[in-house]
């Protein structure tokens, strides 16, 4: 799991957000004004050695009327904590403000899961420091969930299955990210590639997704609504690319295309986990009448076993 690229994609799609949760101490100085622009990483390659690329995620906070210098925060996310190097952090942002032209840099590193690591950085002798770095830390992990369940920021909301919980309490953090997710964000598409971070994180058992659908059954309906659209647009796609190869032939792709798609999705939810890459190819494989009829198995099936075999 590219766990770097979800979390780039959070920060990028929701940069005023990710500041205000991932580093609460300093993000009560930006205001509404501020104006917050990630820095394009194709400019920072040129400079900085192909080691530091993956720590690239800057953005830089601007006050249009000039009272405050700009700030560049980098944000980093460690899946691991032992694949954390402070000295690579340390040298990354001295370069970035060497070539930014500026001291006002706030490194964040982002832990998933919870860990030993070095908090700062000293360079010197027993006599004397002569040079000190350290970050602002955002552990997931140890955060209490309960703190965020009715937060209007979304990208905690989101982040609630990475927060601390008792086993028993994983549907809600998931039904909790979810109330989020559909009543924070307005553009469907947006809602559809953020549920599957939250899937993702929260991995919830056959068991677990059932209670869900028990306790929590409008925002079900509007997961199931999600795998229509998905349909739907594969038609749409389908149909598109039939006014060039022939409009018999491209509906016919767009129809199993999104078949393969709610199939895929439907199978995952209700089971828990990933397809093997055998079962996916199969379904990707399938003709449309072949998908129709799995999908007609879904809901007395009991394993991906039982719906194609």
């Amino acid at each position: 799991m590219d766990h770097d690229q979800n979390f780039k994609n959070l920060i990028l799609d929701y940069p005023r957000q990710a500041l205000e949760f991932f580093a609460q101490e300093e993000s009560a100085t930006i205001d509404a004004q501020a104006k917050i622009t990630p820095l394009r990483q194709e400019q920072l390659k040129e400079r900085l050695g192909e080691r530091f690329r993956e720590l690239d995620v800057p953005l830089k906070v601007e006050w249009p009327d000039g009272r405050r210098e700009a700030l560049l925060f980098v944000l980093e996310e460690e899946s691991l904590s032992r694949r954390f190097s402070i000295h690579r952090l340390a040298h990354y942002c001295l370069d970035l403000a060497q070539m930014m032209e500026t001291d006002r840099v706030i490194p964040v590193v982002i832990f998933l899961h919870s860990g030993s690591y070095p908090r700062e950085l000293n360079v010197g002798s027993e006599r004397h420091s002569y040079l000190h770095f350290d970050y602002l830390i955002c552990d997931l992990s140890s955060l209490p969930f309960e703190q965020y369940i009715n937060s209007d920021n979304l990208v905690a909301r989101l982040n609630l299955p990475n927060m601390r919980y008792r086993a028993e309490q994983r549907v809600e953090a998931y039904a909790r990210a979810v109330q989020g997710l559909l009543s924070l964000e307005d553009n469907w598409e947006k809602q559809s590639k953020y549920m599957d971070f939250i899937d993702i994180y929260a991995n919830l058992e056959h068991d677990e997704l059932q209670m869900y659908q028990q306790r929590y059954p409008q925002e079900a309906d509007k997961m199931a609504t999600f795998s229509e659209r998905m349909r739907a647009e594969g038609m749409q796609q389908g149909m598109q690319q039939g006014m060039q190869q022939g409009m018999q032939q491209g509906m016919q792709r767009g129809m199993q295309r999104g078949e393969v798609a709610v199939l895929l999705r439907l199978m995952e939810r209700k089971f828990g986990r990933r397809l093997t890459e055998d079962d996916r190819r199969r379904v990707e494989s399938a003709d449309v009448d072949t998908l129709l009829e799995w999908s007609d198995r879904i809901l007395s099936a009991n394993s991906v076993e039982e719906i194609l075999h």
